[in-house]
């Protein structure tokens, strides 16, 4: 009975240590409106941001394989310390333009898609910043 309640002690142990490994840098956040990433244009809803290496984020729901995205190095102006998602919006359309992760200076920018492209192009205009912040 003792190595039964050892094993499951252990289990239960290495279980823990792997979700907390595969949630760290992860952004979590509910997006309130439809968003294009990649080229994709994703529903509003909980979405999660998973750093995959230097240069590929992965946008994904809880249930979906998600998508890769390319993305460049970034690095905080200021000394904001909060995990947040960054969008650019041009008439009624939304980009995901930055992740930025709590506890770091460095976040990643999403490379501007050709419709972001070509509507700033036709827009004749930057477009707007809208900032999700994670909780």
């Amino acid at each position: 009975m003792k190595l039964f309640r050892n094993a499951f002690y252990a289990a239960l142990l290495l279980a823990a240590s792997a979700c907390i490994a595969q949630t760290k840098g992860d952004v979590v956040a509910i997006i309130p409106f439809p968003f294009v990433v990649a080229g994709h244009t994703l529903p509003a809803g909980r979405y999660i941001v998973s750093p995959m290496n230097q240069n590929i984020v992965r946008v994904h729901e809880s249930t979906g394989p998600g998508m890769l995205v390319s993305t460049n190095a970034a690095k905080r102006h200021g000394p904001d310390d909060s995990s947040k998602l960054v969008f650019h919006r041009y008439e009624s359309t939304y980009f995901l333009s930055q992740v930025w992760i709590t506890g770091s200076d460095r976040g990643r920018e999403v490379l501007p898609s050709d419709a972001e492209l070509e509507l700033a192009a036709k827009s004749m205009q930057k477009g707007n910043t809208v900032v999700v912040a994670v909780r």
